[in-house]
């Protein structure tokens, strides 16, 4: 039997050895300045510490104080300071102010500075600039992998998509792939990689470097995860644009979840408090709706709380012995289910709320309309009636880019239209903002010439490797082609459905979308798997402009069960829609997906790394 066939997908290996190696080397870097300190800790990395590290944790390794990193001056009477940082030229500029304006006042103090997960160059150099450079140690934690689930590891750098695809800053390149090299030292070596995008060549060129530079420290084992599979965000924008409607993905866009935890407020919780709620596997009922279809997911909170009332009654007819036992051994489970029971139906009445108005069924239909290309006057008169009307500016911006990009670019009288009508609706302050879509390739003009594609490509056989290099370059512009349409009819995205999709019982990942789309990322990884290469797949590869690699990393025959666990890196930020309908395929296939993702994103915080107005810059 093909192990692609197999149903009984093999276990995950357990990643809270990562927690625990970041968690140790914290402490060490703290002992390293022995006594009591003070410790300030960038908002930013809060969250990702408090899930290693808690207060008890820190206060045991004598951190007197805790303070967040703000811009603001510091009232501390500590004589030794230290500072958790992410590695950002304001945050060494505060700090260095901290420092001179120590020194102006004749304050002795220690100072430390941890940058995580490394120190850049520009740090050393606004050091030396601000004339501190000997007044502080310096230190890395390198706190690259954060497990949020038993089958999801962040990054957490929500900053990669932005320095990257819009800046061009390859900063966190390094970064990735030692995080990939640390990951292949306990729970490799990975038997194959394959991947897709400029980004995901980059960070396996460096991987294999890190590799063959310790390769005298490694035993030889046997694979324990089969392959690899490297994904840059760029190569599908679709899919994160589209309305996420499976439950998880849904509490994200509504109440944002922030490191796998996600704070439900009054309208959730019925009282006047809000609670903090830890989403993950741990989480019985969670588990079993987080990738549900949202309108699956209130008749199994319904049954659900039947069977739980049914449970509770049991009590009724109990003897002494028997009420002693349910007590002891049964009514804490119940109780923690009912808390989280309720919890959940508060947070779905609160999505019912908002997103089964009339808007958000025409809000959806508009999506689907995109997606198969059909009726686009229409929708580009209701996406004028969205800006018109001034919904969220945010909101806007993602239809003007998902019909972009199903469209391969807006025809120049629309582009020009849509994007007067915006700034007149939202202010002319998001000018810079729209720039930046046309430059990451989420909002584009179709240009005079874009047909000449095909052209391009005979050319290019023509000419020399050289010249065929300078050739490209001029046409770098033309190179952020979504070609949507073409990819859809190759890759059979929109399924062809006879009667009503079913979604009590999907049959393929367009489930996540309600039945209109497979997303784009999900499918190639599909196809690539099922194929073992990239072989039948070269014009899919064409049309998203030929960044594929195929490689064999490790010499170690794999295990039948290696070969059906993959590892999903996805550079540029991963959606819970996508994670949702990756674990229907494992389920499907008897595969087992495990995501590696530089942060958990969604439409709107794809937009707002490209928001560049007054309000935003950082």
């Amino acid at each position: 039997m093909a192990f692609s066939d197999r149903r009984d997908a093999p276990d995950i290996p357990d990643f809270a050895l990562l927690k625990r190696l970041a968690r140790d080397q914290l402490i060490y870097l703290l002992e390293q300045l022995p006594g009591k300190k003070d410790l300030f800790i960038e908002p930013d990395l809060m969250s990702p510490l408090d899930r290693i590290a808690n207060v008890s944790i820190l206060k045991q390794h004598e951190v007197d104080k805790l303070y967040k990193l703000e811009n603001k001056p510091v009232y501390s009477n500590s004589d030794q300071l230290c500072f958790l940082i992410r590695p950002r030229i304001k945050h060494v500029r505060y700090i260095a102010g901290i420092i001179n304006a120590d020194k102006a006042a004749k304050r002795s103090r220690k100072y430390k500075i941890i940058f995580s997960p490394q120190k850049l160059y520009t740090c050393d150099m606004v050091l030396e600039e601000e004339g501190i450079f000997g007044d502080v140690i310096c230190d890395e934690w390198y706190f690259y992998l954060l497990p949020l689930d038993d089958d999801i590891i962040s990054m957490e750098l929500p900053e990669f998509y932005r320095d990257y695809f819009l800046e061009g800053d390859q900063r966190w390149i390094n970064t990735v792939a030692k995080a990939l090299h640390v990951l292949n030292s306990l729970f490799g070596p990975f038997a194959k990689t394959y991947g897709m995008g400029r980004c995901a060549k980059m960070v396996h060129e460096m991987w294999k470097e890190l590799e063959e530079e310790s390769e005298g420290d490694r035993k030889e084992k046997r694979p324990a995860v089969g392959h690899i599979f490297l994904f840059d965000r760029d190569v599908d924008y679709v899919t994160p644009l589209c309305s996420q409607v499976v439950y998880e993905g849904l509490v994200d866009d509504i109440f944002r979840i922030k490191c796998g935890s996600v704070e439900f407020g009054p309208e959730v919780t019925s009282s006047d408090k809000s609670i903090k709620v830890l989403l993950n596997s741990q989480d019985k009922v969670f588990n079993e709706i987080r990738n549900e279809h949202f309108s699956n997911v209130f008749g199994f909170l319904s049954q659900k709380a039947r069977n739980l009332q049914i449970q509770y009654d049991k009590r009724r007819g109990m003897d002494i012995k028997q009420m002693k036992t349910f007590v002891s051994q049964e009514l804490k489970g119940l109780k923690q289910e009912h808390r989280l029971l309720s919890l959940h139906i508060g947070a779905c009445e609160s999505i019912m709320k908002k997103k089964t108005k009339q808007d958000f069924q025409d809000l959806l239909k508009t999506e689907h309309s995109l997606l198969e290309g059909f009726d686009i006057r229409e929708s580009i008169s209701f996406i004028e009636e969205h800006i018109n009307r001034q919904v969220s500016p945010i909101e806007s911006l993602r239809l003007l880019c998902l019909l972009s990009i199903t469209e391969n670019g807006l025809i120049s009288k629309d582009y020009r239209s849509l994007k007067t009508q915006y700034l007149q609706s939202y202010g002319p302050e998001h000018l810079l903002t729209l720039s930046n879509l046309k430059r990451v390739g989420l909002l584009t003009e179709q240009v005079t010439g874009e047909t000449l594609t095909a052209v391009e490509s005979k050319m290019s056989k023509l000419v020399t490797d050289k010249a065929a290099g300078k050739l490209s370059d001029a046409f770098s512009s033309l190179a952020r082609k979504s070609n949507f349409r073409g990819l859809s009819k190759k890759l059979n995205l929109i399924p062809h459905v006879d009667g009503e999709y079913d979604l009590k019982i999907p049959r393929d990942m367009a489930y996540i979308f309600s039945g209109a789309y497979i997303p784009l990322s999900c499918k190639i990884i599909e196809q690539v798997l099922d194929r073992k290469a990239w072989t039948g797949l070269e014009e899919v590869a064409r049309l998203l402009n030929g960044n594929e690699f195929a490689d064999p990393l490790s010499e170690g025959s794999p295990t039948a069960d290696s070969q059906r666990l993959i590892l999903a890196v996805f550079l540029g930020g991963c959606t819970f829609s996508e994670i949702s309908a990756l674990r229907f395929l494992g389920k499907s296939k008897g595969y087992r997906f495990i995501f590696l993702v530089t942060a958990i994103t969604n439409s709107a915080r794809l937009l707002e790394a490209m928001v560049e107005t007054r309000l935003n810059v950082s």
